[in-house]
């Protein structure tokens, strides 16, 4: 009986291994397990939910067909990457104004010569504004391009790697963000004094924070996502990076540009309060953070908004539609921000009704293409107020949950169970 009772107990054991090794496929290496355990983290995001991040990790994992097919079209944007970059500061062909190859310098996109360029005048100054145009001079000779290949390809890169475990795309992102703010040689200064130049008539613009403040909150998020364990991003360059976020902090909220800029009654002061409260919530500084969004309040919605939705600063533009979507994607970012120091921006009643709702709801009809958009705008994309809608559908808004199953596919598909935050997507970049 004992050795009946004995054999029966071996074959329940070798079965129960058997079944574990069919459960639980073996890995290559400890650093396989390390890597794959990282990157079902929840990251400490700054504007992103890091949590609903990782349970759409779990959720992908379990093998969701909808999630399977957003990675795809993940992937497949990641991957154009792979080949592209690192870029560096340094390699412009005339530095800035300094002098310094580490400054950052870009040219103020919508200003153009007014006269024939000759030997006397080679840049046909003096220069002229035409809201809207794009001088193709601003996309050669400066920072502006690569910039936007940085923060590009290292939010694309570093949520591939979190979806996927393959260590391509997260040392692909690592080099890139090395090269540009932490190996000596190539780093970028941390200040933005010579951006959005105009020739013979300004070294540098406050106005030219909004080539960083529109889009390096991404890259705060692509941080957080590395910092869960990705291979290629070590503590050196954790540390190195965090001191160059607590520098260009400083330089934000005390130099005389950072001060104009915040000071901006715009889509300008509303990246730049976005811009600062992710860098304070990234580097420790929660009060910082919380005061910023406490006042974009009464000092962003109830100033910007109307009681109709309207934006009107925006509406004003030669591109209202764009910069209508564009200008809530700061609003919506900050609200983000708010909800991880505990305020509420989508709550918030102006004493007209402003409100992020009614700004929303105000673009549902051109968004659903039930009208047509009834202001000057020179390029319409309906696409660009997806994400806007969607955050505006999280938030609880009905007329913007009805409206997700209308709403334009962007062009590399909607990714927001991926990364559910608004991103700008229909850059005006080439």
């Amino acid at each position: 009986m004992r050795g009946r009772t004995r054999r029966r107990l071996g074959a329940l054991l070798a079965a129960s291994a058997a079944l574990a090794a069919v459960l639980v496929p073996a890995t290559s290496s400890s650093a396989d397990e390390t890597r794959h355990r990282g990157a079902r983290e929840a990251p400490a995001t700054v504007v992103v939910d890091g949590q609903r991040m990782r349970e759409a990790k779990a959720r992908l994992d379990r093998g969701d067909p909808a999630l399977r097919k957003t990675v795809r079209a993940l992937t497949a944007s990641a991957d154009k990457w792979l080949n592209q970059g690192p870029w560096t500061v340094t390699d412009k062909p005339r530095p800035a104004p300094s002098g310094d190859p580490h400054d950052y310098l870009s040219q103020a996109p919508y200003w153009w010569p007014s006269q024939p360029r000759t030997e006397e005048n080679p840049w046909g100054c003096p220069y002229v504004q035409r809201d809207g145009e794009r001088n193709p001079e601003v996309d050669t000779g400066t920072d502006r391009p690569d910039i936007g290949k940085v923060f590009n390809s290292t939010t694309g890169l570093s949520l591939a790697w979190y979806y996927t475990g393959e260590k391509k795309y997260a040392e692909h992102a690592a080099t890139i963000l090395r090269t540009w703010f932490v190996d000596p040689a190539t780093r970028m200064n941390p200040n933005l004094n010579h951006g959005q130049f105009i020739p013979c008539k300004y070294d540098g613009r406050a106005i030219g924070i909004i080539d960083f403040s529109q889009q390096y909150t991404s890259v705060l998020d692509a941080l957080a996502i590395l910092e869960t364990g990705a291979p290629g991003w070590t503590g050196a360059d954790r540390t190195a990076m965090r001191a160059w976020n607590e520098d260009f902090l400083g330089w934000l909220v005390d130099s005389p540009f950072g001060k104009e800029e915040s000071a901006a009654r715009n889509n300008h002061g509303t990246f730049m309060d976005m811009q600062v409260a992710g860098l304070a919530l990234a580097t420790g500084d929660r009060a910082l953070a919380r005061r910023i969004v406490l006042d974009a309040r009464t000092g962003r919605i109830d100033t910007q908004i109307a009681g109709d939705g309207t934006q009107p600063q925006e509406l004003a533009r030669t591109r209202s539609w764009h910069y209508s979507t564009f200008s809530l994607v700061a609003h919506t970012r900050l609200a983000d921000i708010g909800r991880h120091v505990g305020v509420d921006l989508w709550d918030h009643r102006g004493p007209q009704g402003q409100s992020l709702f009614k700004a929303v709801e105000y673009l549902l009809p051109a968004a659903t293409a039930d009208t047509p958009w009834p202001h000057p705008e020179m390029e319409f994309h309906r696409y660009a107020a997806s994400d806007i809608v969607h955050a505006a559908a999280d938030a609880g808004n009905r007329k913007a949950r009805a409206a997700l199953p209308r709403l334009e596919q962007p062009p590399a598909g909607d990714l927001w169970a991926l990364r559910p935050a608004a991103e700008q997507l229909d850059s005006i970049a080439p």
